[in-house]
């Protein structure tokens, strides 16, 4: 009875951290609270915690990273062996395939996207409202991307897209990992590129958003040694 009951409260722990990883109330790269935090949340020990935030970590929605925190890493669990697929190819192959991702979810996202969608890529044109992206924490922590491209990815409708993209991206931060990834921080750029996407897909002009996202994706991250780049978030 015990197993059982231990067995019970951690899968409501297990749905407690899913559901605000799902609704975006924990975003996208963002830290969730400490644990004696999410303890007095939940209202149960810190080896229900832990064993809820182990299962998220093994389907890749969380990452526990030791002295730092427990980061959100995708809204959906990322198919490992898509991930480690994607990983086996080169690092340019790699960033190709998450460019085209992301320009084609650009362009379905100004067809499909709703009100509400839009209202959230609005907000998250704000730091503060884009927890991916906070400055506080090491860039390798805290972003690569943040919610701006994942919500945008989400308001593409495509859920073939959506879950192919976790994969790649999860990919890419292993990359990121092994040094491979070249970051450089210019925030205004960024911030500029995110303003004229966002508009483009909240007044539903698919070819100006494609548009808008090849040339931010063509300039935020690259290949270490390949030139400029700027950070994802």
């Amino acid at each position: 009875m015990a197993d059982a009951l231990g067995s019970g409260k951690s899968a409501a722990a297990v749905d407690f951290l899913r559901a605000r990883i799902a609704s975006g109330e924990w975003a996208v790269n963002s830290r969730i609270p400490r644990e004696p935090e999410l303890m007095e949340l939940m209202g149960v020990g810190k080896s229900t915690v832990r064993e809820a935030v182990r299962s998220l970590a093994g389907i890749g929605m969380l990452e526990p990273i030791r002295g730092v925190g427990t980061f959100v890493r995708s809204r959906t669990p990322v198919n490992a062996v898509v991930a480690s697929s994607i990983g086996a190819y080169g690092v340019e192959d790699v960033l190709g395939f998450r460019a085209a991702l992301e320009i084609e979810a650009a362009r379905q996202a100004a067809l499909h996207r709703t009100d509400e969608q839009a209202e959230r890529l609005r907000m998250l044109l704000s730091d503060a409202h884009n927890a991916g992206a906070e400055t506080s924490l090491p860039r390798a922590h805290g972003q690569a991307p943040g919610g701006f491209h994942q919500q945008i990815v989400e308001a593409s409708g495509n859920l073939l897209l959506r879950d192919l993209y976790v994969a790649a991206i999860a990919a890419i931060r292993d990359k990121r990992g092994a040094g491979l990834i070249q970051d450089d921080d210019r925030a205004e750029l960024r911030r500029e590129d995110h303003a004229r996407i966002a508009l483009a897909i909240e007044q539903g002009d698919a070819a100006a958003a494609a548009d808008a996202m090849a040339r931010h994706v063509a300039r935020d991250i690259a290949a270490r040694g390949g030139g400029p780049a700027a950070q994802i978030s």
